[in-house]
């Protein structure tokens, strides 16, 4: 049975969750502007490279943020003639071009460091001021972090969450950064090249996952299991659904699409039967994150226990 879509997009919460990503995106964009070209002015004038590195990897972070704006600003628009779905799945590519950015920048710091092992003796000393940096940028880096993850899980954006999570990177790279300038200066020079492999790990590893997680929502992966037995027992707790089955979920966005065969009294008639799946899908789109609710009707009489159809 085929339903028109729901109003999802244009409920307060969607327009809320568009408002946040600008505005913590935007707050973002603003400390890394500042951080990445604080980190390689100075790491470049105290030859650190591990500062240096940081700092192309708040760069990366600004890019980050413009693609997150942008997906933001046209995963709200509404179903057209070409996304008859709308157009949630900018969120899942705006989230793999995030975690390939990672790949790119965790790839570049690795080559970076590996050069510097290869002709050891050309490590120099830093001065104490890319300590006193590292140190800042930390403090700043974790605040953000901290402030991003709220906001995203106050809107639940699984978009917000990982650029959150981009943040958290840069805090962690930071702290290591600040640990090798710090042996550096007492008298380790080889720990600040030790400092940037690490980061470039770091950034790998995370954007790996990101990248991996992002694509296999683009490929229809279905909702958690959490959210599927969530969703079922709505639908069972709807009066007049005698069973369901062939219970499908997809992702689409941070949203949810469900296809479901729902079981009624086989005796009563069309309209009754269209009343009660109307209600239960109602429920769904009213109770958890779904996008659309496609549902088919069958007779609870013709299907034993666990949905198999009876010979004849």
């Amino acid at each position: 049975m085929h339903h028109s879509p729901p109003h999802w997009q244009d409920e307060t919460d969607s327009a809320e969750r568009r408002r946040a990503a600008r505005v913590s995106t935007l707050v973002s964009s603003a400390v890394n502007i500042v951080l990445s070209i604080v980190q390689i002015v100075v790491g470049a004038w105290a030859h650190s490279a591990a500062l240096v590195a940081d700092g192309i990897h708040s760069l990366s972070d600004l890019m980050a943020d413009f693609v997150v704006l942008f997906a933001g600003k046209h995963s709200g628009k509404e179903p057209d003639h070409d996304h008859q779905y709308g157009h949630q799945r900018y969120e899942n590519a705006a989230s793999l071009v995030l975690g390939l950015l990672l790949l790119g920048v965790g790839g570049g710091m690795l080559y970076s460091s590996a050069h510097k092992f290869m002709h050891p003796e050309d490590i120099p000393s830093v001065h104490s001021l890319a300590l006193w940096i590292a140190a800042l940028a930390l403090i700043a880096k974790e605040s953000l972090f901290r402030y991003m993850l709220a906001v995203a899980k106050r809107v639940r954006s699984g978009m917000l969450v990982a650029n959150a999570w981009h943040a958290r990177s840069d805090a962690a790279s930071s702290l290591v950064v600040a640990a090798g300038v710090a042996g550096n200066l007492l008298g380790y020079p080889i720990l600040d090249p030790v400092a940037a492999l690490v980061v470039g790990l770091l950034v790998g590893k995370m954007g790996w996952r990101f990248s991996w997680d992002a694509l296999h929502d683009l490929m229809d992966r279905a909702a958690s299991e959490e959210d599927v037995a969530a969703i079922r027992a709505t639908l069972l707790e709807t009066p007049g659904i005698v069973g369901v089955h062939d219970l499908r979920t997809r992702k689409m966005g941070d949203l949810i699409l469900v296809d479901v065969h729902l079981e009624v009294d086989g005796s009563i008639n069309v309209y009754q039967a269209h009343a009660i799946t109307e209600e239960a899908r109602r429920r769904v789109l009213n109770g958890h994150p779904v996008l659309d609710v496609m549902t088919h009707i069958d007779p609870a009489e013709h299907y034993r226990a666990g949905g198999m159809p009876l010979p004849g």
